[in-house]
């Protein structure tokens, strides 16, 4: 180690957490923070929202149009054929203890899925889009399995007939959904699928740049969204909204948080300065859900909550805030939430790993050394 050169060029001052820093260049994702838009491959979310469906955006995230009616009608079609668990990965989930947090058993369920899988290894590129298909739909099962035998029952078997979020919501409660329920969760995941390099997007691109399989991908992934910095911070919206419980106390909640220097959840953005594009979606279908259950008290003090945080601190609500009442109205407990945003994630991983093998690099940024300078080695009995 020459010191005398590396004090002559210092190093350059590390960026953490990378922020601003460009690291390839994309064609699946536009987001623009100081407008409040986001698009997927060119197509405004507000769009997306009220016109497609989930299997319509996998498809457009993979592949980089819309499909026909003949190609959605062949990947619908194939997504339901991937939708059942093997039995050796069902008896895994039943075999995990109750108390297991649900983000931990699904890491390690799809971990468990990608051991048998034929294709697992397989990497040509027509073997990775089914494979990524076959994530998509087996995600959902997945998450309702371990949904299920957390409260001590059996899972369900996929019901052929039903569009992929209905299915889901159906795995999920053991009952077919109503219009409005399923088109919530239709919209959470269109809404959730993709969203530029975030921190699993990011994690899931550089696993596939070694060239592992997207199984292992996939792990990787789900164990960065786990994290709450990233994955959880609806689930905290819903604890908040319980702890306030009536609007009237709205008030004295949001001053007791300032007070203390508080987090608001559900707040505030990394990208976008206005308000998150895809809130204003969730809020609408909160408030329709909260009508035709007879409780609008959770949509309610959402409301308020948001208002008078915007006015007091000047932060707007992000995707987060909205799909935590959405989400309790569509009978989806708290500690479920950021399992429902690994089952819309899923497609957005994938398609940025099969984008990365498009022209692969392994992804090996730098660091500044900032250890002890050279010094000689000192023999055990002399320290």
């Amino acid at each position: 180690m020459n010191v005398a050169v590396a004090k002559e060029n210092p190093a350059p001052s590390a960026n953490k957490g990378l922020k601003g820093v460009v690291a390839a260049d994309s064609a699946i994702c536009e987001i623009d923070g100081a407008l409040g838009e986001l698009w997927y491959r060119g197509y405004s979310i507000h769009d997306l929202a009220r016109h497609s469906t989930f299997e319509e955006v996998c498809y457009l995230l993979f592949k980089g149009e819309l499909p026909t009616p003949r190609e959605l009608a062949d990947f619908s079609q194939t997504l339901t054929q991937h939708r059942r668990l093997t039995p050796q990965v069902s008896a895994f989930i039943k075999g995990l203890p109750r108390e297991v947090l649900p983000m931990a058993a699904l890491r390690s369920a799809i971990s468990v899925a990608g051991i048998y899988d034929p294709l697992a290894e397989d990497s040509r590129p027509e073997a990775n889009f089914e494979k990524s298909i076959e994530l998509v739909g087996l995600m959902a099962t997945v998450v309702a399995a371990i949904h299920r035998c957390r409260q001590g029952l059996e899972p369900l078997e996929p019901l052929d007939r039903l569009g992929h979020a209905a299915n889901f919501m159906y795995l999920l409660n053991g009952r077919e959904p109503t219009a409005d329920e399923a088109r919530a969760m239709d919209l959470i995941l269109i809404l959730h699928a993709e969203h530029g390099f975030n921190a699993s997007t990011f994690a899931a691109r550089v696993i596939g740049a070694t060239l592992s399989d997207l199984y292992s991908v996939a792990s990787g992934a789900i164990g960065a969204l786990k994290g709450p910095l990233h994955g959880g911070a609806n689930t905290e919206v819903i604890r908040a909204l319980q702890e306030i419980g009536e609007v009237a106390n709205v008030e004295a909640y949001v001053e007791a948080v300032r007070e203390r220097k508080g987090k608001f959840m559900g707040f505030g953005h990394a990208v976008y300065q206005v308000e998150d594009p895809r809130a204003r979606h969730l809020k609408e279908l909160s408030r329709r859900l909260g009508q035709e259950q007879g409780e609008p008290r959770w949509y309610d003090i959402s409301i308020k909550l948001e208002a008078l945080v915007n006015q007091t601190i000047h932060k707007y609500c992000n995707v987060d805030f909205y799909s935590a009442s959405l989400q309790h109205y569509m009978g989806i407990p708290g500690e479920l939430f950021t399992c429902i945003f690994a089952t819309s994630r899923i497609a957005g991983w994938c398609a940025h790993v099969l984008e990365q093998w498009q022209d692969n690099k392994i992804i090996r940024p730098s660091c500044n050394y900032v250890g002890s300078p050279a010094r000689p080695y000192v023999s055990l009995d002399m320290r």
